[in-house]
């Protein structure tokens, strides 16, 4: 239920209409408000000699600061954890020792956002082991929430049993560097891995990139298609409506849910390492390299390379 608090243009229409000696349910009704509200509005206000609509409304601010938790942050608590964070010890190793200690349990998670956030020791981040590193940077990306779960994926492609089942992502070049991107995929049975150049990170240079992935191969290659909620598989309808491509989204922070393209996209890494501006990457380039990955013979194919397994279920479609 949404409540939204008396404006001061409703506070002075307040004061003019009970200065006119209007009842509490007429004025709610002038203003579109329940009665209860007015009331409680009023009856705040009793100690005042009359209603003002300012004074009333200086009230609501102070109220409102006032009901602001403070939180557990306090200066002697930072110079405690300051001091623990000096000695090298990790926040959960904090957290922990002020539990068993009987002090003020204090979340590991908060003191790691104390510390991003500089209120200790002025965010010098070289206290902790790992130096921040591993504090991923914000996603800018955007997401969307609609679209089939991968809980209703069918058995058969979660198994591997059946050959046409997908799994989506892409592979952005260095923060600063362009735009330029790519679109990976993988065949979840035969694990054969490709890749598409894109220029831009959007959900029309993905339906087109799969587009051309798709037309490539004969009917029945893809029947699904696996991906995360990235803004740019927002396509997904379209794909479809024009190919018969069911497309389903994994869970938030599950990415073993589409691992074998994880997995994938870490042997492109190793041609293409984090920093590489995709913009400048000829489709020959690539295409060396998405054969020199699918010609390696895979432990999980029974030593057989993913082009080879590929082969052979194309064959049963023609």
């Amino acid at each position: 239920m949404s409540y939204k608090h008396l404006s001061i243009i409703e506070r002075s229409k307040l004061e003019i209409l009970h200065q006119q000696g209007k009842s509490s349910r007429a004025i709610a009704k002038e203003l579109g408000r329940h009665p209860s509200t007015i009331c409680r509005e009023l009856q705040r206000t009793a100690s005042f000699e009359a209603y003002e609509a300012e004074q009333a409304q200086n009230a609501c601010v102070e109220r409102r600061k006032a009901s602001v938790s403070t939180g557990k942050w306090s200066a002697s608590l930072a110079a405690l954890l300051e001091e623990k964070l000096r000695a090298t010890w990790s926040p959960e190793q904090i957290t922990e020792h002020f539990r068993v200690d009987g002090l003020p349990v204090i979340s590991f998670k908060t003191i790691y956002r104390w510390l991003y956030t500089g209120r200790l020791v002025r965010g010098a981040l070289q206290v902790l082991r790992h130096k921040g590193k591993r504090q991923k940077p914000a996603e800018t990306r955007g997401k969307f929430a609609i679209g089939r779960s991968i809980s209703d994926r069918p058995n058969e492609v979660r198994s591997r049993e059946t050959f046409g089942h997908w799994e989506l992502d892409t592979v952005v070049s260095g923060r600063g560097k362009s735009k330029g991107c790519v679109a990976t995929l993988i065949e979840r049975k035969t694990r054969l891995y490709t890749a598409i150049l894109m220029p831009d990170l959007t959900a029309l240079s993905m339906e087109i990139a799969l587009g051309v992935a798709i037309s490539q191969y004969p009917k029945g290659t893809f029947l699904t298609a696996t991906a995360d909620r990235g803004k740019e598989f927002a396509c997904y309808a379209n794909l479809k409506d024009t190919h018969g491509v069911h497309i389903y989204f994994v869970d938030p922070y599950s990415s073993w849910q589409r691992g074998s393209n994880e997995n994938g996209n870490g042997l492109l890494r190793e041609f293409h390492p984090k920093g590489t501006d995709f913009a400048l990457v000829e489709d020959e380039k690539l295409g060396q390299t998405l054969d020199l990955i699918n010609h390696r013979p895979r432990k999980c194919l029974g030593w057989r390379t993913a082009h080879e397994s590929f082969t052979e279920e194309l064959s049963h479609l023609v």
